[in-house]
């Protein structure tokens, strides 16, 4: 009966210390390169390295070759505004409205249930290839900007952080959509005292035949880093340090 009641006692100390530990909570999401992303490979052991004494819990997102209205309700509206013609920009769409929004709230209340008070929430973007290819670049800073604002809103989060991933190097510098997103994402960043970026122009570099070129995918080890560098600026964030200006936190 007392070796019982140790036991008990031993087991109620463990799940109260697991009660007392801060939940760090993150968002993946965005298109092909966050779907690559394999969270286990880079993300989570730089996690257990930068927060060896929380939880962290995330969620994930992400759907190849997939473009920004489909995670904002309002995207239509904005278009309208940078007289994007919504109709033609429409024309193939499988949806008329978001696919990729509501997952992200719904499995955000799953994390909730076992981590209800949150000691922060950072949400991890990497997305954009498929506006800048289609020509949707004018639209592009607005709706981000919205995304972010809408997810604060509703994960009732008014703090939340967000990483964003700059679009690699692939479109080069005559490629002006391209090179729009890429100043757009920076440009929030910067200007939300929540917000960073992480430079993605090293993680694309593959070798075919002795030629090194700039491709639209990350290598391996590219994933693996674009999820440490997410969380170091996340990181950053949450202790309200300055995330690294360059992209490139070490």
């Amino acid at each position: 009966m007392k070796q019982l009641a140790f036991i008990l006692s031993l087991l109620l100390s463990s799940l109260a210390a697991a009660a007392d530990k801060p939940a760090h909570l993150f968002i993946l999401s965005g298109q092909s390169n966050m779907a690559g992303m394999n969270p286990k490979l880079g993300f989570e052991p730089e996690t257990a390295k930068l927060f060896p004494e929380a939880e962290v819990a995330y969620i994930k997102v992400a759907f190849g070759g997939q473009p920004i209205r489909y995670w904002v309700a309002e995207w239509d509206a904005i278009a309208t505004k940078h007289g994007i013609n919504v109709e033609t920009a429409r024309a193939k769409d499988k949806s008329k409205g978001t696919l990729y929004y509501q997952p992200i709230l719904d499995q955000f209340a799953e994390l909730l249930k076992k981590h209800s008070n949150p000691a922060s929430v950072t949400f991890c973007w990497m997305q954009g290839e498929n506006d800048a290819k289609t020509g949707l670049d004018a639209a592009y800073g607005d709706a981000l900007k919205q995304l972010v604002a809408n997810l604060r809103r509703d994960l009732k989060q008014p703090e939340m952080n967000f990483v964003i991933g700059r679009l690699s190097d692939f479109g080069k510098a005559d490629n002006k959509p391209w090179q729009a997103i890429r100043q757009a994402q920076v440009d929030l960043a910067k200007a939300d005292p929540r917000g960073s970026w992480v430079d993605c122009d090293d993680l694309n570099n593959k070798e075919k035949n002795g030629v090194t070129r700039d491709d639209l995918h990350y290598t391996p080890e590219g994933y693996k880093l674009l999820g440490e560098r997410y969380v170091r600026q996340a990181k950053a964030l949450i202790e309200g340090r300055k995330p690294a200006e360059n992209g490139r936190p070490e």
